[in-house]
């Protein structure tokens, strides 16, 4: 999660009164222990929670229901305001589930859907924009070294993957650096 929206996560967390909860699905106990490290230092001084599934990495289609209960267990156990979600359009079939779910389970919520780079190739517009300072982009990718070391060896993996796709959307929204999200539907409230 944080690869995609660890700037929004960093933002949020300067927020008084913000509380998060992370629900992670897959994942062997070290890669549970790195998220939560890192959903910690993303989120300073922010009451924060976790839940895990403990399903297998890369088959959560088959689990299909279990994924459902889950999330609908989280839901239930922490009203949301904000949820962080996948793209509905991420090549990764878990990614991609996860996605779907979402908006079945947290009906009445924001979901900003964020976008992780990979070699799929699976990179589209966004809707919505967070500008980042050159420092923001910067703490982000220093964040994800520390606390992601089983994720290092991997091909994809580093300073510029993650600075470069920020930078493009900064450039997008004229700022810096920005992280891009997505929205399918957002409820107006206007007071009269």
């Amino acid at each position: 999660m944080e690869i995609g929206c660890g700037g929004l996560l960093l933002h949020l967390a300067r927020r008084p009164g913000t509380t998060a909860t992370q629900v992670v699905l897959t994942g062997d106990d070290e890669r549970l222990e790195e998220a939560r490290r890192a959903f910690a230092a993303f989120m300073p001084a922010v009451e924060t929670s976790m839940s895990s599934l403990h399903l297998r990495d890369g088959r959560l289609p088959a689990a299909w229901g279990e994924v459902k209960e889950g999330l609908e267990r989280a839901a239930s156990e922490r009203p949301a305001d904000v949820v962080l979600s996948p793209r509905l359009d991420d090549s990764h079939q878990d990614h991609r589930l996860l996605a779907e779910l979402v908006t079945t389970v947290w009906r009445d919520c924001v979901v900003l859907r964020y976008e992780i780079p990979k070699w799929d190739g699976d990179l589209a517009s966004v809707s919505h924009y967070l500008p980042l300072s050159d420092e923001e982009a910067h703490r982000k990718v220093a964040l994800l070294n520390t606390h992601y070391p089983s994720q290092q060896t991997r091909d994809w993996w580093d300073d510029l993957t993650f600075l470069g796709l920020m930078r493009l959307r900064g450039l997008e929204c004229r700022a810096p650096f920005a992280e891009g999200f997505v929205v399918d539907k957002a409820t107006l409230r206007v007071s009269s």
